[in-house]
Parts: C-alpha cells; structure tokens; sequence
C-alpha cells in the first residue's frame, strides 16, 4: 500500500470520524473504569463458559479453509446471543449482525484457523489433532493465539448484548477463515462481505503476542509488515550419489540460493528500512545415495514500505535465475503466492480509542514505538474502507517472561510449539479492550 493510498483513506474517512466527534465529546476516564468494571462483573459470571469453550477450540484446531466444527461453534454461542448469523462466507467465515437502533456499523473480526505444526507446550488441553495439509496427514496447533481472539471475541459480544443499554448502532462480528494461509480476507470480501451486509463504518481487531499478560499496544499507521509468499521449483538433473558429475545438483541450487539471497537485504536494501527473506522449507529428495532431479524452496518477504517489497521480491528472482546459471540448470520457476499489505491503523480511530484504553488499562496500555514483522491479511479490510484499529495484547505472566530470561532462554512466541499464552487474563484484557473499543464508538 503507497502512501497516495494511504491519504486518499484517510481524506475519505475524516468526515466520518469527525462525525462521530461531534455526536459525542470524549468519554471520561471516570466513564471507562465504570464500564470496565460492569464488563468485568459481567466476565466473572461468564468466564467458566468462555474458559470451557476456549479449552475446546485449542485441543480442536481447524487449517485453513477446513474451520467447519469451530464456525458452527462460534455460530451458535452468536446465535443463542440473539445475533443474526450467516455461515459459509467466504467458504467456512461467519457474519453475526447485532442492530441496536441507529448509528454506526462497527466490524469486530476474529481469525478461526490454525497452523500445520505439532503443539509441544504440554498442557492438559494440549491439541493432538490432525488434518490434511498439501496431502498428507498433518498436526494442528493454535500456536499462533487465533483461540485467543476467538474467545475474547465472544466474550466482547456477550458483554456488548448485557450493555446495550449504553450504546446505539450495529454489530458486525465477523468470523474469518484461512488467516494465516493470507486469503480469507480476500474470500469473505468477494462473497459479498460489504456488499450483501452494509460497508461498517469502523474496524477492530487485535493479536495476542508474547508480552506481558494484560498489556495492550497500538499505534497509528503501520502496524505491521507486508507478506509475500514465494516458491521456487529449481531443476537439476538426478544421479547416483556416487557419480556427482553426471548431475546437475538441485539440491546444491537450494542450499546456494539460501545463503545468496541474504545479500539482497543486506547489500541491496536501504539499512534503515525494515525487510527480511525467510526461507521456511526446503523439499527435495528421498534417499542420502540419490542426487534428485529437482528441489523446492518455500519462504515468505516481509517488507512495511512498498519501494523495499518491490526490491526484495526483484532480487530475489535475480539471485535464483543467477544460481540456476551457476550450475548450468534451466532456469528455476519462481511463483509469488497470496499476498498481505501492511495493516496501517487509522489515525482518528487510534486517537479516539487510545485515551480509553489508558484510562482502563493505566500504565499497561502503550503506544507501540515501531510497527511488528509479523503480517496479517487484515490489512484487505482497510485497503476495501474500513477505517480501523488493530492492536496487540501480552499473553505472558511476567514471572514466566522473567524465569526464561533468568535460565538465558528465549520466550516461545507466536508460531512456535511451545507457545502458550495464559488464556486468564489475557481473554479478559481481549474482552475489556474490544468492548470498551466498540462503546466508545457506539455511545450515544
């Protein structure tokens, strides 16, 4: 996303957050520790349910587009709420509408799938579920936090139904697939997702990470990186190990191309600006005494400007045709797959969310200093118009961030096996930010 996109959002969404300026002056500090505490009152009575149904969705993690038990869950905890539910968007996504009178439409989304690798945190509800990942059977692990938010999305529409009296408009929870395959933004839009229901007027989400439990994070602009995913098919030609001369080695082009293509972010790219190249696997093979006749290499280009994305997915086509070259091969196939922009939040909306959040959360609401790495296809939300506010949240006790610094040891974070955020409290802090979010949005 250019910075020309980005101010032609921003001038189209000034007048509306103007609008809901003057509906309304700033909600005092008073006001939202008020709330919180009715929110909290509300989370005592309900949080042996969201604990039961959390527990549930970690051991029964989904992959991508294959969420079908933990949409029909989500469906019918909104349902039972009193929500209006479609099934099937965009494939395995939800849609809960909530009207409450007139006002604006607000969009809470929530991600349902989980991630191709084996949970190793050895808790009691540990999952142990397999599913079928690019044909093969495949464990599934919510390691990434997507439970989380699942939880605390719920747990912001049950609030958000016992508060009604305290705010007027629509809720539009929305309940998407295939997150982490960066496409099921994508699939709920061209389903109609602002089309067959209306445009919202207002967007939140948040992640949890591996910060301290009951922190929460934010910032204007952009908040995390862009994502590009990347295959490269090289051929060779196979041979018995024992006569290397007759191939041409892919395995070689591989093992070259990993290290070579390190040189485009450090000699090419600006040193200031953020960009990486990951490669995440490399397939090729079946026995140590068999040269193949081919290899695939997989990875993703993480970037926040959109000058960088363009030098780094250039660079790296250049240094692959190159090692091809250099090995006498034909040249490799590169193929770019899905594609996430950067999430750039909404400066109206931060400005108007960040003194709420301060006054609930006090010294544990921080304005985040730099955007992330990680990516996120939450970004398609904004890039269609929805003004919004996506944000962090801590899911460590501190004593346990302080023990593994004490043993020299790093901290399992998103995406790892062992990673294991405390679901209380950090589902509390999820419930009380989305929902004061949301209030102060809606308030008459």
């Amino acid at each position: 996303m250019n910075q020309i996109f980005r101010s032609v959002l921003l001038a189209g969404a000034a007048a509306l957050l103007a609008n809901f300026a003057q509906a309304a002056a700033p909600t005092k500090p008073a006001d939202v520790v008020k709330q919180k505490a009715q929110i909290d009152a509300g989370l005592d009575k309900a949080w042996p349910h969201l604990e039961a149904l959390y527990k549930d969705i970690h051991q029964h993690p989904e992959l991508a587009f294959q969420e079908t038990a933990t949409a029909a869950k989500l469906a019918k905890e909104m349902r039972d709420l009193g929500f209006e539910v479609t099934e099937h968007v965009g494939k395995t996504g939800i849609v809960a509408i909530y009207k409450n009178g007139p006002g604006p439409t607000v969009m809470v989304r929530t991600e349902l799938d989980a991630l191709p690798m084996e949970e190793k945190t050895g808790l009691p509800y540990a999952s142990h579920a397999t599913q079928m990942w690019e044909g093969k059977p495949t464990p599934v692990d919510h390691s990434c936090g997507h439970d989380i938010h699942m939880t605390a999305w719920l747990g912001a529409a049950q609030q958000l139904v016992a508060l009604k009296s305290q705010w007027h408009g629509t809720l539009m929870f929305i309940g998407q697939p295939a997150e982490e395959a960066i496409g099921g933004a994508k699939a709920m839009i061209a389903d109609g997702l602002f089309t067959r229901w209306p445009k919202p007027d207002v967007g939140f989400a948040q992640h949890v990470g591996n910060g301290p439990v009951g922190g929460v994070s934010y910032k204007p602009g952009v908040f995390n990186s862009a994502a590009d995913s990347f295959e490269i098919a090289f051929a060779g030609r196979g041979a018995h190990g024992s006569r290397p001369q007759q191939s041409i080695d892919p395995v070689l082009e591989a093992a070259r191309f990993v290290v070579d293509v390190q040189s485009v972010v450090s000699r090419e790219k600006e040193p200031a600006l953020f960009g990486v190249i990951t490669v995440g696997a490399i397939q090729a093979g079946s026995a140590g005494n068999i040269i193949p006749d081919g290899a695939l290499v997989r990875g993703t280009i993480r970037s926040y400007e959109p000058e960088v994305r363009v030098k780094l997915k250039e660079g790296l086509v250049r240094t692959a045709q190159a090692t091809a070259m250099m090995s006498g091969a034909p040249a490799p196939k590169v193929t770019f797959g899905e594609a996430a922009a950067a999430v750039i939040n909404d400066d109206g909306v931060t400005a108007r969310t960040a003194p709420v959040f301060k006054a609930a959360f006090g010294d544990h609401a921080v304005p985040a200093t730099s955007p992330g790495s990680a990516s996120e296809d939450y970004s398609e939300y904004i890039i269609a118009g929805v003004p919004s506010l996506y944000w962090g949240l801590g899911g460590y006790d501190p004593k346990v961030i302080a023990d593994y610094k004490a043993r020299g040891e790093v901290l399992p974070g998103n995406h790892t096996p062992q990673f294991a955020p405390a679901p209380e409290p950090s589902i509390r802090t999820g419930v009380e930010a989305m929902t004061l979010a949301v209030l102060n949005v809606l308030r008459p």
